[in-house]
């Protein structure tokens, strides 16, 4: 029997907490009906708080403690919830949570972050120079934060020496099907996911990402070229005339763009592109070819070759999983 530990923290997400015991519990029942045994448990779980006391999850959601981190003594695996990172970045008592987390992986035991909870276990310090994963959305933000963590943001779940992230909020049910497979098996992991609507060969969320300029970095100039990069990136354009629009010496351009938002202006002007694409192909029934025009392109390898790059997916893939014009509801 695995023992799970949930860490819960004052305003982190209930979700990520109640929604694994709940894909846990289920993991158990199916468990014990493979084995014929109703007595065999493949999780124990427990929650703990750092004071042993309830705490306020975010909704006004309370959650009871069934112990400390100091009572704590034996434990499988540790989990920690989503935070909002941009309103309560750390918990409470923050120096004895990052302390017992480290003293816990010392002694072997995996730690899990799901979602945003990734930035709680980069501020231990652990995962510096290692591969983590967090939600998309926060992705720039956490690379700020925490330049020696080795982010890829478009993986859904990553492991690296016993350190375990997910991507944005639902990943959290792919990194239960992770666990799954570590204390159980594969075969119990695919039960579960059938079970519980879950896609297992998710590996990207690059496609759910969407792209948004970054403007509040104070360099007026660079928000200038962004402004005229908004509002003709689909004609044909040539990074120098963009620093010419602004009076920038363009080698003088590179780098205070690269500076300012975290891209090269090719990369920037790419993803604008793609952005829009990904528009079109949403809500609109034209054809790849004539969106490819539509957003800058006239080569439709070139357009099909970046669109992949940022999303994952080939544009006919993308409009199948997000297009408008399909519904899974049946109208009676």
């Amino acid at each position: 029997m695995a023992k799970i530990t949930f860490w819960a923290g004052d305003g982190c997400m209930s979700s990520g907490i109640t929604g694994l015991i709940d894909t846990f519990s289920i993991a158990n029942l199916w468990h014990q009906s493979i084995n014929q045994d109703t007595s065999k448990e493949l999780f124990q779980m427990e929650t703990v708080t750092t004071s042993g006391k309830p705490i306020t999850a975010r909704g006004g959601i309370l959650i009871q403690a069934d112990k400390s981190i100091d009572e704590v003594k034996n434990t499988d695996l540790i989990l920690i919830p989503p935070f909002m990172p941009h309103l309560a970045p750390f918990p409470d008592r923050k120096d004895r949570v990052m302390s017992w987390m480290i003293d816990c992986h010392k002694q072997k035991i995996p730690i899990g972050a799901m979602c945003t909870g990734s930035f709680v276990l980069a501020e231990t310090g652990l995962l510096d120079g290692k591969i983590a994963t967090t939600n998309w959305h926060f992705a720039k933000l956490f690379q700020k934060r925490y330049p020696k963590v080795r982010l890829k943001p478009e993986q859904i779940v990553t492991e690296d020496h016993g350190l375990m992230c997910s991507g944005a909020t639902l990943a959290t049910f792919n990194l239960g099907l992770h666990i799954i497979k570590m204390f159980g098996s594969y075969d119990l992991a695919s039960i579960c996911a059938k079970a519980l609507l879950i896609d297992p060969n998710r590996k990207s969320q690059a496609s759910y990402a969407i792209f948004k300029s970054q403007t509040n970095h104070g360099d007026q100039g660079i928000v200038k070229a962004q402004k005229w990069m908004d509002a003709h990136y689909a004609e044909d354009i040539a990074i120098d005339e963009i620093a010419n629009q602004v009076a920038i010496s363009p080698r003088n351009f590179q780098r205070r763009f690269k500076k300012a938002t975290g891209e090269s202006p090719l990369s920037y002007l790419q993803q604008l592109r793609v952005e829009a694409a990904k528009n079109r192909l949403e809500t609109t029934q034209d054809s790849i070819n004539e969106i490819t025009w539509q957003v800058g392109y006239e080569d439709s390898s070139t357009f099909r070759r970046l669109f992949k790059k940022y999303t994952g997916l080939s544009a006919r893939e993308y409009r199948n999983k997000f297009s408008r014009f399909s519904s899974d509801v049946i109208a009676l």
